[in-house]
């Protein structure tokens, strides 16, 4: 036996960290002079490895290549040059499966193959892993040490290749690892018993990098980390950067191709590039920015929207909601799909907010590739996806990222850094290079690989503030004493400028709940960098004043105007999302205070009115476009049934007309919802009847100025929006306009059609010329009760 007793020991036990300095070929001292009868040699000091050949070692004296395997189940294994056709039977050092040979006459390294058996007399065939040179190179651990490495994500992780060429057996996967304080690490999984004696991984110089080329090895394997610590204890670890996990408990990751869909949405991409989006209702201009194009986004839970109604336990596929969502979503005139977190989550509870899979579309609903057909279809029929993206915070899970070496290695050490007080997860690191690369990669990753549309990125306020939901004493100040999150500040600018320098059409979205300044100004201005930011403060105070009974709305007017004192100051959406409908919150249409059903439908059809012709893009959740009763519930189908009632089919084709008036109407959507030249108050001081008028004007149209009159009517003409929130009728209710002549009723919540009593205007008013609202002329109107009316100007 060439190898020592204490080197064969530590391969037995999982414990070296350099294992391809003693498996696979190498050049040793003073070697048995031949292998000698049934492999047989003189024990020898422990071998060194080389990666070069001669005559003589480095010591002067005489030298043999040994070569040693580690192979599961074997008995017996031959050392086979496949050239020569030479065969050198190896001797067995321990029943686990060490194998070790001597090989005479031969003077440098050459390309070898293992003829193994059991001790059931099966043989098999393969190439040592051990025989082959690191699959990453001195500049990708370089780039990857200082986080600037931004397609990372095919390197490290599993990646199916050819390596050192097919001839030479090179074939099959390989496997990287960042783990810089493990003293060992080891590759389990279903091909090797999850043992972790049988494939240990080496470490790549000090870049904390743990690699390893497994040739054989086919798409479909599972596979984990078997990490050791500095303490000696052991752990099994997922693939941060697996691309496709078994479902749980088992979370173990799975060797996948995720390249294989061929894509069809070509003409999707092109459009985009050139910021002219191919839906025929929204009718862009070519050349216009992302943000000048209207954007009406659907929030979707994938395994909620709907299920098989013949198996309601049974969730759809891709494949099968990817139809059925892009029919729907084109029928009611929404831009694009907002798909809450899709990657991999052990837990169904925290819909996809505590992620475990960074790089890995949940195996819920099919393979990465019917992921792609997914997005894929939705393009194809002109609908963008957009999607849930959580740098904030990951969870605990054992398996994960939590510890992932024996040490905080993704998050802080420090509680008070590194602790999320209200989702009980951890927070990440984003000073460290590794971490912030390992992030930056993971937002390029899905606009690259499954041409995603954009990211809104999750719980931004609590990644800009150190003492977010922290009492005194529970955090650390930054270096300037102040409570900003500095690194993840720059982790924040650092990757909204990367999806602007490879995606630039491509949307970041910012849910941020406070007034952090510039978190959609331009990085060049010193702000964060995003393209929108979701209106939470309009949200909450529109909220708190529908949720009040109509005859107490007089004395909460300001939080239906207060918005406009800031309406401008960042990119906003106007949004409804599934946090309104969750935890106890109530529905929608329960929100509404009213006590019958048609007077909380009457509530919300005025409510969604306001919302569309307010200024911002638009998201709202599923199931609020028909006034789901109940609150949403991440294990069941929408109540779809609905829908054959009146108030709830009329508040859902309420919302797919007023999507495609936004799409159709420059006053409306567009670049006008962006701009403050489009808004101006018409009435905002009736407090008494709660009622507020607005003007909605296309920005660079022909309705600018107050005093401009076009000629006619015309795509460009301003829009009149009178919103009346108590249960009466109000009859010749005088509105000042900037423009005389005729104004045509284009919208009416309280219309017949969307389950109102049909009452309005006649379908037009003309202006009177009597002076109101600082006009000369103005509208004598029929408001009906709890009503938004909609009036565009049709010429003189």
């Amino acid at each position: 036996m060439i190898i020592s007793r204490s080197d064969l020991d530590s391969l037995l036990h999982a414990r070296h960290p350099e294992p391809h300095s003693l498996l696979g070929m190498h050049w040793a001292e003073n070697a048995a002079r031949a292998a000698g009868e049934n492999g047989k040699s003189k024990k020898m000091p422990k071998s060194k490895a080389s990666f070069g050949a001669g005559k003589k070692s480095a010591g002067g004296g005489e030298g043999r290549l040994v070569a040693r395997a580690f192979l599961r189940g074997a008995v017996e294994c031959a050392l086979i040059d496949p050239e020569s056709g030479e065969r050198w039977p190896m001797s067995r050092l321990d029943d686990a499966g060490v194998f070790e040979v001597a090989i005479p006459r031969r003077r440098k390294h050459f390309r070898y193959e293992l003829e193994a058996t059991d001790g059931l007399g099966r043989e098999w065939r393969q190439h040592d892993p051990y025989a082959f040179l690191p699959t990453l190179g001195a500049a990708d651990l370089h780039l990857f040490n200082e986080g600037n490495d931004h397609r990372i994500y095919d390197k490290l992780g599993a990646h199916l290749r050819t390596h050192e060429g097919a001839a030479g057996g090179g074939a099959g996967v390989s496997f990287a690892v960042w783990a810089p304080n493990a003293s060992q690490v080891s590759l389990v999984g279903d091909f090797n018993g999850w043992d972790g004696r049988y494939h240990p991984m080496r470490t790549l110089g000090q870049s904390g990098v743990w690699e390893l080329f497994v040739p054989g090895l086919g798409e479909g394997a599972l596979y984990k980390f078997q990490i050791r610590d500095q303490a000696g204890h052991t752990r099994l670890k997922t693939d941060p950067y697996g691309q496709y996990f078994e479902a749980p408990p088992g979370n173990a990751s799975i060797v996948w191709d995720t390249r294989k869909h061929e894509w069809g949405d070509a003409a999707w991409m092109k459009s985009r590039s050139r910021c002219d989006s191919p839906q025929p209702a929204a009718a862009p201009a070519a050349g216009r920015s992302a943000l000048e194009r209207p954007i009406s986004i659907y929030e979707v839970h994938l395994g909620s929207w709907r299920r098989d109604p013949g198996q309601p336990e049974r969730l759809l596929s891709y494949r099968e909601l990817a139809p059925q969502l892009a029919d729907y979503a084109v029928e009611m005139g929404f831009t694009h799909v907002e798909i809450m977190p899709i990657a991999e989550h052990p837990f169904d509870g925290s819909w996809g907010y505590q992620v475990t899979g960074f790089y890995a579309p949940s195996q819920r609903y099919g393979t990465p590739e019917d992921f792609a057909w997914f997005v894929d279809h939705l393009h194809q029929r002109g609908v963008g996806v957009i999607l849930d993206w959580v740098p904030a915070h990951f969870p605990r899970d054992a398996f994960a990222l939590a510890e992932f070496d024996g040490t905080a290695l993704y998050e802080h050490a420090d509680p008070r850094k590194g602790a999320h007080m209200d989702w009980g997860t951890l927070i990440f690191n984003y000073g460290r290079n590794e971490v912030r690369g390992f992030l930056a990669a993971n937002a390029l990753f899905w606009l690259e690989r499954y041409h995603i549309d954009g990211l809104r990125v999750d719980a931004v306020a609590s990644m800009l503030y150190l003492d977010y939901s922290r009492e005194p004493g529970q955090w650390i100040p930054n270096e300037y004493g102040g409570r900003e999150n500095l690194e993840a500040i720059a982790f924040l600018k650092h990757t909204n400028g990367l999806v602007k320098h490879y995606y630039p059409q491509a949307l970041t979205i910012a849910e941020e709940s406070t007034s952090f300044p510039g978190i959609t100004r331009a990085l060049a201005d010193g702000g964060l960098g995003f393209d929108l930011k979701w209106n939470m403060g309009w949200m909450h105070d529109t909220l708190r004043y529908f949720a009040k009974e109509p005859v107490h709305r007089k004395w909460h007017h300001g939080d239906l105007t207060f918005g406009m004192l800031y309406q401008y100051s960042e990119n906003f959406i106007t949004v409804f999302s599934h946090d309104e409908v969750v935890h106890g919150k109530g529905s929608m249409l329960f929100k509404m205070g009213a006590a019958h059903i048609p007077e909380k439908a009457a509530n919300l059809r005025a409510l969604y009115t306001h919302m569309w012709a307010w200024p911002g893009k638009k998201l709202l959740f599923m199931g609020c476009e028909f006034g789901q009763s109940q609150e949403w519930d991440f294990r069941k189908s929408l109540d779809w049934h609905l829908c054959q009632y009146g108030d709830h089919e009329g508040l859902r084709r309420l919302v797919r007309d007023l999507n495609h008036l936004y799409l159709s109407e420059p006053a409306l959507g567009g670049a006008s919802d962006l701009h403050p030249q489009s808004f101006q108050w018409l009435a905002a001081y009736d407090t008494q009847a709660s009622v507020i008028a607005y003007l909605r004007r296309a920005t660079g149209g022909a309705g600018d100025g107050a005093a401009a009159a076009p000629p006619a009517e015309n795509a460009s003409s301003p829009l009149a929006v009178v919103v009346h929130l108590t249960p009466v009728i109000r009859q010749n209710y005088r509105v000042g306009v900037p423009l005389a002549g005729l104004w045509r009723e284009v919208l009416n919540s309280n219309s017949s059609h969307y389950g109102g009593t049909g009452l309005g205007n006649d379908g037009a008013r003309h202006t009177e010329p009597i002076p109101a609202d600082g006009h000369p002329q103005s509208l004598s109107l029929t408001l009906p009760p709890l009503t938004t009316t909609l009036f565009k100007w049709a010429g003189t």
